[in-house]
């Protein structure tokens, strides 16, 4: 595997590299990640066993996306593809390595600023994205659509739902989905936002800091409502505020984003629930409860 992705890097980079060694080291469920180097190269790699899936390919989509619009840094894509002449194949992604730094308060500041920064680029005129993808281990269904409030309730609200079902973790007792996805649009009937390019997956685990500033990796990328990376950058032991402040800076939040927030966050909880069962259910129970109240 090790010559295979060699020879690629060394085609992509018109320089020669040999892998010399490969240290695994840890993070994330669903491939393995290592560091491989040379005598004076080193890069990060993620693989998985080849399947229908391309998950990494839709990862380097992502980041490709994001570093195309030259507002904030994302790791470099040097390569990506599957591993021939081996059993199993493995799809592999390769990526420039980052050196991490511990951050300060005005580093958060300035990833603050640089994401309204993204959220701002004008060059889209619908919802959603051109196929599915994923967010983290899940399906992110997609597909285009011209009403944010649609795309909202069917693709992200409705979709994890149907699935939540279709395994029996949502049970009938929990909700008509049909009549939550009808309450979600609803909700979000008036909204029609910048179609803004998201990251899509944007907690703390997902965001680091090199000496230049601010680095995001791991996207689920698609065309929304930037209001949605800051709802998922408040869940899970969120930003610190001066990532808020620096946001705020480059573009006002609007008043009316503390009542959108907890619709856009039900997704991520939802998620959650596909993945790691119970407790984000009865969470994600309790989010509909208030919606219904509203």
């Amino acid at each position: 595997m090790w010559h295979f992705i060699s020879e690629h890097i060394s085609d992509e980079t018109q320089q020669f590299f040999s892998c010399q060694k490969a240290e695994r080291i840890s993070g994330g469920d669903t491939h393995e990640s290592y560091i491989i180097k040379d005598t004076t190269h080193r890069y990060f790699v993620k693989t998985r066993k080849y399947d229908d899936t391309q998950q990494l390919s839709h990862e380097a989509e992502g980041l490709a996306a994001i570093a195309n619009t030259q507002t904030i840094a994302t790791p470099r894509v040097i390569c990506h593809g599957i591993t021939a002449n081996e059993t199993p194949n493995m799809e592999y992604l390769v990526l420039s390595h980052v050196r991490f730094i511990e951050p300060t308060e005005n580093d958060y500041f300035i990833l603050g600023q640089q994401l309204a920064a993204l959220h701002a680029v004008n060059a889209y005129t619908s919802y959603g994205w051109p196929h599915d993808n994923y967010i983290g281990a899940s399906v992110q269904t997609n597909g285009r659509m011209a009403s944010w409030a649609d795309f909202f309730a069917e693709k992200r609200i409705g979709s994890m739902l149907e699935r939540l079902a279709s395994i029996g973790t949502w049970k009938s007792g929990d909700g008509n989905i049909d009549d939550i996805v009808t309450r979600v649009r609803h909700l979000l009937s008036l909204h029609q936002p910048h179609p803004s390019l998201l990251h899509g997956d944007l907690w703390a685990g997902n965001a680091g800091f090199n000496k230049k500033g601010p680095v995001l990796f791991d996207p689920a990328v698609y065309v929304g409502d930037a209001e949605t990376d800051l709802a998922m950058a408040e869940l899970f032991g969120g930003f610190p505020q001066s990532f808020f402040e620096g946001y705020h800076q480059h573009t006002p939040i609007e008043k009316n984003y503390r009542l959108r927030k907890p619709i856009y966050q039900l997704y991520h909880i939802l998620n959650h629930g596909l993945l790691f069962g119970a407790h984000y259910i009865t969470q994600a129970k309790q989010i509909i409860d208030d919606i219904y109240k509203r």
